[in-house]
């Protein structure tokens, strides 16, 4: 069950950690910042063990037993609560051509998609803002703080980690009052989620001499563009 934080702690929380990420002077290693470099590696081997036996396998079964169009709906409910998402953090960056694509979006799915569980949008060529609180952050002038890994979780920073933790609070489907349901919703977007990366994974395993670092790289590369809408500053380093 997702907590329901209150306003005045969730504003704390968020001062508290961009504070955090702010504040940050550690050193720099290949170019990223990842001062915790030796504990992420840590939690990456724990994932790794908990990935193999526990949430690939799930994912796999996932795949064999739900059809297609129940996977694409799935993924569809939950791009379509990323658009919503999408639209308030377009507002906040003054995309409003980006904030107005995914309102129409998210009032055509929603009304006519059942709920959003069809992507009647796309097929109109609306095209996704896919604007999230991390890259608000990042266009207001936060910096992105420590990178971290976190089982079952995944790569993320401390900017990206506080907008994710934003998205899963205010999430809509948090205010569905039905436990059950709302938990069920919860663990297939999960287990979609990792069904929709299993060839992601299987391409890292294959090209990757250090998994750890291709992931560190990778991530923290794409959500700078993101942040500065495909146009990222010269890098300084190389990692």
């Amino acid at each position: 069950m997702m907590p329901r934080l209150d306003r005045a702690t969730l504003v704390g929380l968020l001062a508290a950690t961009l504070l955090f990420g702010g504040c940050a002077t550690a050193p720099k290693q290949g170019g990223i910042d990842d001062p915790f470099e030796s504990w992420n590696r840590t939690m990456y081997a724990v994932n790794e063990p908990l990935d193999k036996y526990v949430a690939r396998p799930l994912a796999e079964a996932y795949v064999q037993i739900f059809p297609g169009f129940f996977r694409q709906a799935v993924t569809n409910y939950v791009n379509n609560i990323d658009d919503l998402f999408s639209v308030v953090n377009g507002l906040l960056q003054g995309k409003w051509d980006k904030a107005g694509n995914d309102m129409g979006r998210v009032i055509i799915n929603t009304a006519f998609g059942l709920g959003g569980l069809i992507d009647i949008a796309s097929s109109g060529d609306i095209p996704r803002g896919m604007e999230d609180f991390g890259q608000t952050f990042g266009y207001w002038g936060f910096p992105q703080g420590p990178y971290l890994f976190i089982p079952l979780w995944g790569p993320t920073t401390v900017r990206d980690g506080t907008g994710e933790l934003l998205r899963l609070v205010w999430s809509p489907t948090n205010e569905i009052p039905n436990v059950a349901v709302r938990n069920t919703i919860y663990g297939f977007a999960a287990v979609n989620a990792r069904a929709n990366a299993l060839e992601a994974t299987s391409l890292i395993e294959q090209a990757a001499i250090d998994p750890y670092t291709f992931v560190r790289r990778s991530y923290l590369q794409r959500r700078e563009y993101l942040v500065y809408d495909g146009k990222p500053p010269p890098p300084k380093d190389d990692d």
